[in-house]
């Protein structure tokens, strides 16, 4: 008796854990791979010129300072977020030592709020602004994963020191293809600080803002950090186009990023099977000045030299960006037999910019271009698809809605005549 009960007591325990096996959720999960947390560097000018009383009646150092510990409060989680200065801890008149001045006063990381507003606290307007210097020392400050990346610089006047300048450091950083974006905020209405500021953030995808209060300051650097966190980028391969489709790289789906000279054109390849659409997009942007008639084509072309599709923009004025784009479909094989083999569709990139004579021209600008392959099962979006537009199928629409029109106005016209002999 105490055998079976034994037994009847193991039988249940063993149906309790193979019921909970069943019903609990595994503790192990899969190894997905997860994209890292965004990295945030503020990079602040500390120089002479920061002690300026004409933020709401305070200096731009107490402006921003106050910006600061409002934005530290406000940083989300998951945000890594550091601070860089520059001309912070120099005060002489030597522009050799002045325009090495830059430092990171906090690293990148999980933010000590405590800790970072006690370093920010100690600041004092110093010495020069090496501009350069520091967005090339934020770029390292930044690096190590494939992570978003932005830089917010904050400013109140145009670089000191000229080399590096900082605009072709801009473009050196956005040539990297890393995807960092530099947004810049002047704290000086002053015409060549805003066109520095406005050539460093169109060289990178970022934006300038021209900032005379502190709650303004305080509230874009809040939005450019929450921005960072809401709206991670992806981070486009790194690619070089050839001079011609037979020796171009072969893509596939997927963002790629080049770099592209005055009047060049650059060829890339794609396989397209039968039964699947070719969709693709390039971007090309005017990172410098450049003159006002610009355009862009996008070509899908056989190996032959025969061009299936095109797409092309072109305007005047000033542009950050101009785009086009262009879909392509292999037909679906009829029968069993037939070749499915994917074909080769080379893709032509070109773009007629043209700048003044003192603009450089390395390295080229900025090209993005998009890139995929989906199956070619939509339905057809146009009317004469299904048969209107093409031959006797028009001709018998066009006479039933005839035959129809002329009895509902002969009807009508009877009913009006009736209606006046009977007045």
């Amino acid at each position: 008796m105490i055998i079976k009960k034994r037994l009847v007591t193991g039988a249940a325990g063993l149906l309790t854990a193979l019921a909970c096996g069943l019903i609990l959720p595994p503790t192990a999960t899969a190894d997905e791979p997860s994209r890292p947390s965004p990295k945030v560097e503020l990079v602040l000018d500390v120089s002479g010129s920061m002690r300026a009383r004409d933020v709401d009646g305070a200096s731009r150092m107490s402006a921003a300072k106050q910006a600061f510990n409002e934005v530290l409060d406000a940083t989300p989680d998951e945000v890594r977020l550091g601070i860089r200065t520059l001309g912070a801890t120099y005060p002489g008149k030597d522009r050799e030592v002045g325009c090495r001045d830059s430092k990171q006063l906090y690293p990148v990381g999980q933010v000590d709020r405590t800790e970072a507003k006690a370093a920010v606290a100690t600041l004092r307007p110093t010495g020069w602004t090496p501009i350069g210097l520091a967005l090339r020392g934020a770029s390292k400050d930044l690096a190590g994963d494939d992570a978003t990346r932005r830089i917010v610089l904050i400013t109140d006047g145009e670089d000191s020191c000229g080399q590096p300048d900082p605009c072709d450091v801009a473009r050196e950083l956005a040539a990297d293809g890393t995807h960092l974006v530099v947004d810049t905020l002047g704290l000086a209405p002053d015409r060549k600080v805003r066109e520095q500021l406005s050539c460093i953030a169109e060289a990178t995808g970022g934006t300038y803002t021209a900032v005379q209060h502190t709650d303004q300051l305080s509230s874009r650097i809040k939005q450019l950090v929450r921005r960072t966190a809401e709206t991670p980028v992806q981070t486009p391969t790194g690619i070089q186009g050839a001079a011609q489709c037979a020796s171009a790289p072969v893509l596939g789906s997927g963002l790629y990023n080049d770099r592209e000279r005055f009047g060049e054109h650059r060829w890339y390849r794609m396989k397209v099977a039968p039964g699947e659409e070719l969709r693709a997009s390039a971007s090309v942007a005017a990172d410098r000045a450049v003159d006002p008639d610009y355009g862009v084509l996008l070509r899908a072309v056989t190996p032959g030299g025969t061009e299936l599709v095109r797409g092309s923009e072109a305007g005047s004025g000033r542009t950050d960006v101009i785009s086009t784009g262009l879909r392509y479909s292999v037909p679906d094989a009829e029968d069993d037999d037939a070749d499915t083999t994917p074909r080769t569709v080379c893709l032509e990139l070109s773009q007629s910019f043209s700048a003044p004579a003192n603009v450089k021209r390395t390295p080229g600008l900025p090209v993005e271009l998009a890139v995929d392959v989906v199956d070619n099962d939509e339905p057809p979006a146009d009317v004469a698809a299904f048969g209107l537009g093409r031959g006797w199928v028009l001709l018998g629409v066009l006479a039933l809605t005839g035959l129809v029109v002329g009895l509902v106005w002969g009807w009508v016209a009877r009913w009006r005549i009736t209606v006046w002999r009977s007045n």
